[in-house]
C-alpha cells in the first residue's frame, strides 16, 4: 500500500464531520464525543493488523512487531479544546495511522512501530493539560491536587476519569509503555504564524518553550469614584496595568523569541463607582533558554515591586505552574530538516512555544523531535484553524520519510 496523504486529508474531514459541528471540534477528553473519535479510530487502524491497547492513563496505543522489541513512536492526540480546529492534536495521529498504514505493507519494520493516542493533552475540560503523556513520563506529581480537581457542572477528575476506565492512582504505571522506546516523533500544525510569514510550508522544532506561570496580586484601598482625588488613589488595577503594558519591553529586551502575556486581571469590588481593591492577574512567560526565562521572570518581579511603590499598593507572587525549557535530539532534529527538505525543497528550524505531548516524551529521557506545518493566519483553538491541503500532504509525506530514517537510524 503506497503513502496516501489524500486520505489522510478525507479522514481529518471525515472525523470532524462525526465529532464536530457549527461551531467546530468538540472532542473534549473524557467525554461521549472524545470515545467515539476514538472508536473510530480503532477502525481506521484495525486493518493493519496492529495491536491495540489502551494503558492505565487512558493512552490508547497501537503497536505493529517488529524485528526488535525496541520502539519507534509516533504520537498526537484525538482530544480537542471546545469549538476547537479540525488539525490540532488529530492531524498527528491521522498522519501516523497512514504511515503505519504504509508499513504494515511493507513487511517487518527493524524496529516495532508504536502510534499512540495520549489520552487529555489539552486538559480543557478539568484544567490539567499532558495528563496521559506526563503519566507515561512519570512526571506527573500532582495526584493529591488532581484529586481535588472538578469541571464546571463540579465532577470530581477521578470520577470522570473512572467512568472511562481509568484510575487516577494507578495512572503512573502507564510508565512501562516508554520502557523500550527508542525514539518519538510527531507532527503538529505550527499553531502560530512564522512559518507563514516565510512562506515555508514544514519546520522543524527545536524543542518547548519553558514556561513560568504567576497569579500577581495588586492590594490597594477601595473608595469612592466620585470623591477620592487621582493623587490620594490606592488604585490596585493601576499597578497591574502598568506590568501588562511593561512586559512588552521586557520580551524586547532579553530577546530570542522572548514572550509574555498578561492573560487576565480579575478586578474587586469590581463596580464603576469604586477604586480597584484587589487584582488578580495571571500572567504567562516563555523562552526557550532557562537563564533567560529566569531574566524574563525577574525582570517583571522588580518591575511589579516599582509599580507598587508608585500607586502604592501592595503587590504579592504566586507560582502557578512551570517548566523548564525542553530541548529535542539533534540527531533527530538533523533527521527531520532532511526529511522536511526532501518533501517541500526547505525547511525552518524554530522553537514551539506551546507544550505538546513530545515535552513530555523528551523529559523522560527519549530522543524526541516534532514537524511543524503551516497554519494560515497563525491560527489555532479556534473553528477558524486552517492549513493549505497540499500543504497537509506534505507534511504527512515529512513525517513518513522521518519515520525510514529514524528506524534506520535507531535500528
Amino acid at each position: 500500500m503506497s503513502l496516501s496523504p489524500e486520505r489522510t486529508v478525507s479522514e481529518l474531514r471525515e472525523l470532524l464531520e462525526l465529532t464536530g459541528d457549527e461551531n467546530g471540534a468538540q472532542r473534549v477528553a473524557w467525554t461521549e464525543t472524545w470515545e467515539r473519535a476514538r472508536a473510530w479510530l480503532r477502525e481506521k487502524v484495525a486493518p493493519t493488523g496492529a495491536e491495540h491497547e489502551i494503558d492505565e492513563a487512558g493512552n490508547q496505543w497501537f503497536t505493529l512487531r517488529g524485528e526488535s522489541e525496541r520502539a519507534l513512536l509516533i504520537g498526537g492526540h484525538m482530544d480537542s479544546v471546545p469549538n476547537g480546529g479540525w488539525l490540532d492534536g488529530c492531524l498527528d495521529v491521522l498522519a501516523g495511522v497512514e504511515v503505519l498504514r504504509r508499513i504494515a505493507e511493507a513487511g517487518t519494520p527493524p524496529l516495532t512501530v508504536r502510534l499512540v493516542d495520549w489520552a487529555d493533552e489539552e486538559g480543557a475540560r478539568f484544567g490539567r493539560s499532558l495528563f496521559g503523556s506526563s503519566a507515561a513520563a512519570g512526571s506527573m506529581r500532582d495526584q493529591d491536587e488532581l484529586r481535588e480537581r472538578r469541571d464546571a457542572e463540579g465532577i470530581a477528575l477521578p470520577d470522570a476519569l473512572a467512568e472511562h476506565g481509568v484510575d487516577l492512582d494507578r495512572a503512573l504505571e502507564a510508565r512501562r509503555q516508554l520502557a523500550d522506546a527508542a525514539a518519538y516523533l510527531e507532527l503538529h500544525i505550527e499553531q502560530g504564524p512564522v512559518l507563514e510569514s516565510l512562506d515555508l510550508p514544514l519546520g522543524v522544532v527545536l524543542g518547548t518553550f519553558g514556561v513560568e506561570r504567576h497569579l500577581v496580586t495588586w492590594s490597594g484601598q477601595a473608595a469612592h469614584a466620585g470623591s477620592t482625588p487621582m493623587d490620594q488613589r490606592r488604585d490596585a488595577l493601576a499597578g497591574a496595568a502598568k506590568l501588562a503594558l511593561e512586559i512588552r519591553p521586557i520580551a524586547t529586551e532579553v530577546g530570542d523569541g522572548a514572550v509574555c502575556t498578561s492573560g487576565s486581571v480579575v478586578c474587586r469590588p469590581g463596580i464603576v463607582t469604586s477604586v480597584v481593591e484587589t487584582a488578580e492577574q495571571l500572567l504567562d512567560q516563555r523562552h526557550l533558554d532557562a537563564a533567560k526565562l529566569a531574566q524574563l521572570l525577574e525582570l517583571a518581579r522588580e518591575a511589579s515591586e516599582r509599580f507598587a511603590r508608585e500607586e502604592d499598593v501592595e503587590v504579592e507572587w504566586e507560582r502557578i505552574w512551570s517548566i523548564q525549557p525542553i530541548p529535542f535530539d539533534d540527531r533527530l532534529i538533523e533527521l527531520a530538516d532532511e526529511a522536511a527538505r526532501e518533501v517541500a525543497g526547505a525547511s525552518q528550524r524554530l522553537p514551539s512555544g506551546p507544550l505538546h505531548d513530545a515535552a513530555e516524551v523528551a523529559r523522560a529521557g527519549i530522543p524526541t523531535v516534532m514537524l511543524f506545518v503551516q497554519s494560515l493566519r497563525g491560527l489555532s483553538h479556534t473553528k477558524l484553524e486552517d492549513t493549505k491541503e497540499e500543504h497537509l500532504g506534505l507534511s504527512v509525506q515529512a513525517l513518513d520519510r522521518l519515520t525510514t530514517k529514524a528506524l534506520e537510524a535507531f535500528a
